[in-house]
């Protein structure tokens, strides 16, 4: 007897009493009024003219009352409209993309690191089972300086890689926004591992000749999450300075950072950081309304201090064959989930619709008074967000947000891709996720983007952007030459 189908009937009722549920919360004060007005108008309707004109002559208005009552309307508008933040709109965003020489394929990674001798047979192999299981593609890119062997970065070679990654990126950024370099206001740069002085914001100041008055700041180390750090900065700075243009450059320079030694923890930033980086211009001019292409609506950070064993991965083998399982530590995971946790309950309330607000409340009541044992209710981010970014720091931060945060594949899509083209380029990584759902053509106005990044500390920082206009599909970018063949399919492992 062939088995029978299992009976999706409740699952079906509990899905439409979910949507009813949704629907009736969300619009509450809908519900309420339009009865409410119902009623007025029939009662107004049946009065007859005669009636409306007595009611409206029983009505005695005083002139210094009124005069009074406007008086107060005028303040309390000026007031609301003196203290409420500044609009900031990013006007544009530029991406740098790696020329085809910088490229490092699984196979020339792994014939260098057999060539080198600071690395054993043991170290050799571990890089190998990372990139197998890294979800990286064979299109990432290094800086020159590490193509040569041996690898001899130096403060030069990290100058001219900082130059080469931020120069290109402010040259497409001005090129696409029109606006010289001289009407620039603001200008923040972060980079973590590398701050050199003169500083990578004097060296972009002199490059392009900005104004003497141009308030600038660098930031370092603060790792992945630290271009969200940037881009609140900014807009802080946006809300005292009016009329007002900024410029956040967000990379991280890999070269002088790359490691010869045999310590597993040490060997990974190898195996997954490539080069990146990005321009994005920032505005509160209201002209730029218009042609800008997302306004900022929040900007959440959270902060679980760890020290540096929130860094350290943990390669066991998990049998006597000497296979390698790849796990972040515990500390690592206890440490991000925390992270992760406060920022959420920070920017839920902000984002999240009432029905939302309501179960996770209600799950939370439930556990405190009921059963200490129930499951937390996760809230459906999906129903205020229809994109996410999520820093493509690694394979295993990916998996386990779209996990706990219950997210389809498609809303991972753009970082898994991301990793796969780019790799890990640190704080930049968003913006490459935010071009690859523009080179898609998926981003419509009036949506909303979450993005979330984590970096050293440990932190986990969000911001949400709102689409200002539908936006079309770019012809130049970094996905420009190799959009149409993805997404791609990602084994667990690929097999070197």
């Amino acid at each position: 007897m062939p088995p029978t189908l299992p009976d999706f009937s409740s699952s079906v009722r509990l899905k439409y009493v979910k949507r009813g549920y949704q629907y009736l919360v969300n619009n509450f004060l809908t519900f309420l009024l339009v009865p409410a007005m119902a009623t007025l108008a029939i009662h107004i309707v049946r009065l007859g003219p005669d009636d409306i004109l007595a009611l409206w002559r029983s009505l005695e208005f005083d002139a210094v009352q009124m005069l009074f009552f406007a008086l107060v309307m005028v303040f309390l508008g000026t007031v609301y409209f003196m203290s409420r933040p500044r609009p900031v709109f990013l006007v544009d965003y530029a991406c740098f993309k790696p020329p085809v020489t910088c490229r490092v394929p699984f196979s020339t990674f792994m014939e260098h690191s057999n060539l080198l001798e600071h690395f054993d047979k043991k170290s050799v192999g571990f890089q190998m089972r990372i990139l197998e299981r890294s979800g990286l593609g064979e299109d990432t890119c290094l800086p020159p300086a590490l193509h040569y062997l041996p690898p001899k970065p130096n403060m030069e070679d990290a100058r001219a890689e900082a130059q080469l990654v931020i120069f290109s990126s402010l040259d497409d950024l001005f090129k696409k926004t029109g606006i010289r370099p001289k009407d620039v206001d603001i200008l923040v740069v972060n980079c973590s591992l590398f701050s050199p002085t003169p500083s990578l914001s004097a060296m972009i100041i002199n490059k392009y000749k900005m104004r003497s008055n141009v308030r600038s700041f660098n930031l370092s180390g603060m790792g992945c999450s630290a271009g969200l750090i940037s881009v609140d900065l900014a807009r802080d700075m946006l809300q005292v300075h009016p009329n007002s243009y900024a410029v956040v450059v967000s990379t991280e320079i890999i070269s002088p950072n790359w490691y010869a030694g045999n310590e597993r923890s040490m060997l990974l930033p190898n195996c997954l950081f490539r080069m990146g980086g990005a321009a994005i211009l920032l505005s509160n001019r209201r002209r730029e309304r218009s042609r800008a292409k997302y306004r900022l609506l929040h900007v959440v950070r959270t902060h679980k201090g760890a020290e540096d064993r929130a860094y350290k991965c943990v390669y066991e083998e998990e049998d006597k064959a000497g296979k390698v399982g790849i796990s972040l530590s515990k500390d690592l995971m206890v440490i991000a989930g925390e992270a992760l946790k406060s920022n959420i309950t920070t920017i839920g309330p902000l984002v999240l619709p009432a029905s939302e607000q309501l179960l996770f409340v209600f799950s939370l009541i439930g556990r405190k008074i009921f059963n200490p044992n129930w499951r937390p209710y996760i809230p459906d981010f999906k129903q205020a967000f229809e994109h996410f970014c999520i820093h493509a720091g690694g394979r295993a931060v990916i998996d386990e947000l779209e996990k706990n945060l219950q997210l389809s594949a498609q809303h991972v899509e753009a970082s898994r891709m991301t990793l796969h083209r780019f790799g890990n380029t640190s704080s930049s990584s968003l913006w490459y996720e935010l071009s690859y759902i523009e080179s898609k053509g998926r981003m419509k106005k009036g949506d909303r983007v979450w993005q979330i990044a984590f970096g050293s500390g440990f932190k986990c920082n969000s911001a949400v952007w709102k689409c200002n206009r539908s936006i079309k599909v770019p012809v130049d970018g970094p996905w420009s030459d190799c959009i149409q063949k993805y997404p791609v399919y990602i084994p667990d492992v690929v097999k070197l």
